[in-house]
């Protein structure tokens, strides 16, 4: 049928038996999607692209029907029927009459003011919503299909596949949406990644844990009206919808984070695991998370090819596929066990930037030394207190029950997140030695990076730092020397362990060198 003649007819009121009182017409690249009063009539175009082929009316036929029943089994009471579309003796187009010209998938409309996305920016999802979804999600992969064909697509040869596949088509996009570093470091932790879990993936297999999924599971596609409504599944490509149940749960994650609900995320996650029994989620959720959002980036990316494209809207484009890319780098740049990362070194060698820089990245938390001292003091962060090396506050006893008070409160954040950074000189090796103890001790990883930088350009930051305020820390220049002399030299950290950055270099190199070696097991 030709689009023209088709959404001429369906735009009148009168084409449809409940004489809704006007039709609004919505399209995507696929669909015409006709919302007629409380009936939402969805016709697929006749496009062929690689991912999919609607391209005759058999086939639109067959997908209209694939698509009523893989969405009846989390949204039966939504999606109603499929209608024929036809053509009578006069040529007119009628639904439901005459010779079948095209179809249409036929749904009740569903309120807009309650769908999960909305209610997440206004801040009006109820309490137990996250754990509602959860439960639906994870009954319905407990009895999706599974075996055979779909098994297959949970092999760990398809998912290396489905990776290389989306390194060779970002490749174009190195250096204009994904720096090249990130692209290299993604690439050899993905590889890394199924080369160390391969055992893990064969077993998920065995369990059956591979489904045949929803394959598009994100909150604009959650309706909170009449129960949880989960709709518009992916029925066209069944590579796109058959997959590991973790790799789901993951996708909604991931899009909640990417939205700004971090904590939307969580419990969702954490309601999934205990409503499924699943735990092995936890160990793949990174992974997958990283992996859908690289999808995100490398598909608005390819906006960036489309001569159609205006101006404005390639770059809004290439910030939104940067953004997916540098939270797919996140995720992999996150380490894998509990880990406490100790920023160490001298005065005015840029522990704090650094710190900065990396947590973020890791997802930490950081405790500042300077700031615990303070705090606990009951001194203004502002207010500056320019001591003598070692007097005042800053005397012996006082820094040992900051240090002790700043460890204290980052094993404390340890018991809720994943990565924590103690920001501090931690001039002596006894100081050193109880943050790792106390890691040990909660069962955590310590990790020390040593921060160095040339004498003069720490000179030239802290007389800057000075002169312009700003800065909690109350280091000068005149105190270095003071605090280099009593600095003991840290040989007592494992290599694995210890990382030496020179600050003075710039751009993001230390900190992919520490990403680097956090994200490495063992």
């Amino acid at each position: 049928m030709t689009h023209p003649r088709l959404v001429e007819a369906m735009l009148r009121p009168g084409f449809y038996p409940h004489r809704p009182e006007t039709v609004e017409l919505v399209q995507t690249h696929i669909s015409f999607v006709f919302i007629a009063g409380d009936r939402v009539y969805k016709v697929k175009k006749a496009v062929g692209f690689g991912f999919l082929d609607f391209t005759t009316l058999e086939k639109r036929m067959h997908y209209c029907r694939e698509e009523l029943r893989l969405n009846r089994r989390l949204a039966p009471e939504a999606y109603l029927e499929v209608a024929s579309i036809g053509q009578d003796e006069a040529g007119e187009i009628r639904l439901g009459a005459g010779r079948p010209v095209d179809y249409a998938v036929v749904m009740k409309r569903l309120p807009r003011e309650r769908m999960l996305k909305r209610l997440l920016a206004e801040g009006k999802v109820p309490r137990g919503t996250m754990d509602a979804v959860a439960r639906k999600v994870a009954a319905f992969h407990a009895t999706a299909d599974t075996g055979g064909e779909i098994d297959e697509c949970g092999g760990i040869e398809t998912i290396r596949r489905n990776h290389d596949e989306n390194f060779e088509q970002t490749a174009t996009y190195v250096g204009i949406t994904l720096p090249r570093s990130r692209y290299d470091f993604l690439k050899a932790w993905v590889n890394r990644y199924l080369d160390r879990e391969r055992q893990l993936f064969e077993k998920r297999v065995e369990e059956h844990r591979i489904r045949d999924c929803h394959g598009d599971l994100h909150a604009e596609h959650i309706c909170l009206t009449d129960g949880i409504v989960i709709f518009d599944c992916i029925e066209f490509n069944k590579r796109f919808r058959y997959g590991d149940v973790a790799a789901e749960a993951a996708f909604l994650a991931m899009d909640l984070d990417y939205h700004g609900y971090p904590d939307h995320a969580q419990s969702f996650v954490e309601a999934y695991i205990r409503h499924s029994g699943d735990g092995d989620v936890r160990r793949l959720l990174d992974f997958y998370r990283c992996y859908y959002a690289f999808v995100r980036g490398k598909v608005t990316s390819f906006r960036l090819d489309d001569p159609h494209t205006e101006a404005v809207d390639r770059d809004a484009a290439a910030r939104t596929a940067a953004r997916y890319f540098d939270l797919a780098f996140s995720y992999a740049a996150r380490p894998p066990k509990k880990t406490l990362v100790l920023v160490a070194g001298l005065m005015g060698t840029g522990k704090s930037v650094f710190a900065r820089a990396l947590a973020p990245l890791i997802g930490a938390d950081i405790v500042q030394t300077d700031a615990v001292r303070k705090d606990m003091l009951r001194i203004p962060s502002s207010e500056h207190r320019y001591e003598g090396f070692g007097q005042g506050i800053y005397s012996a006893e006082t820094s040992r029950r900051t240090y002790a008070r700043a460890l204290e409160i980052a094993l404390q954040k340890l018991e809720s997140t994943g990565a924590v950074i103690l920001d501090g000189s931690y001039k002596s090796r006894e100081e050193r030695s109880r943050v790792f103890e106390g890691a040990r001790g909660i069962g955590a990883e310590a990790f020390l990076v040593e921060c160095t930088c040339p004498e003069a350009i720490v000179e030239t930051r802290l007389r800057s730092r000075e002169s312009q305020g700003g800065d909690i820390s109350d280091g000068r220049w005149e105190l270095f020397r003071a605090q280099k002399g009593s600095f003991e030299r840290i040989d007592e950290i494992p290599a694995g362990s210890h990382l030496v950055v020179d600050t003075s270099r710039e751009g993001d190199e230390n900190v992919l060198a520490a990403v680097k070696r956090l994200s490495e097991p063992g």
